[in-house]
């Protein structure tokens, strides 16, 4: 009978630790913290490149390079609601990705849509590097996830009118996806 109980406590021990290493395995598959969007030009535009996605905590750090635009000019950036750049034009990618309603307005005004990520800059090549964290989105969380969207860049300056920023035509528009985690 002892040997029967402590063979018991054993199993029970062992199926606990077993299903702690299987949960914290599942809570690290299911935790993307990394997501990629490689961009295309549209019908309208020459520009291409890539944005990377880099999720620590509550914020998620965004880096972009950038070539094929207009030399030294700003450019609106934005995510947009479905991943979708199968239209000539990107529309099929539809409007700025705003889940929770808010009105457009530039990074470092509250409130404003999800997607708000504002200009990039170019050089006089016509390259950009572009890097912002922000925090009201998630790679793949609760609070407004991005994978499946996509990421445009558009002809014109994001001024910060409304309903959208006037920035134009679309250039570029790249599909968010889980990034190789090497």
């Amino acid at each position: 009978m002892k040997y029967l109980a402590m063979a018991l406590t054993l199993t029970i021990l062992l199926t606990g630790c077993k299903t702690m290493n299987e949960e914290k395995e599942a809570a690290t598959q299911a935790g993307i913290n990394r997501a990629v969007a490689v961009l295309h030009p549209t019908s309208k535009g020459t520009a291409s490149g890539v944005v990377h996605f880099v999720q620590s905590g509550n914020q998620v750090r965004i880096t972009a390079q950038l070539r094929g635009l207009q030399p030294n000019a700003r450019h609106g950036f934005h995510i947009h609601e479905y991943g979708d750049c199968s239209a000539p034009d990107a529309t099929s990618a539809g409007g700025h990705y705003n889940p929770e309603g808010h009105p457009h307005a530039m990074p470092d005004d509250r409130p404003r849509h999800a997607g708000d990520l504002g200009n990039v800059a170019t050089d006089a090549k016509g390259q950009a590097n572009f890097e912002i964290t922000v925090s009201n989105i998630t790679i793949s969380g609760n609070r407004n996830p991005v994978l499946g969207r996509a990421v445009i860049v558009h002809a014109k300056p994001d001024d910060g009118g409304q309903p959208t920023g006037n920035a134009g035509d679309r250039l570029a528009c790249g599909v968010i996806g889980i990034a190789n985690p090497h």
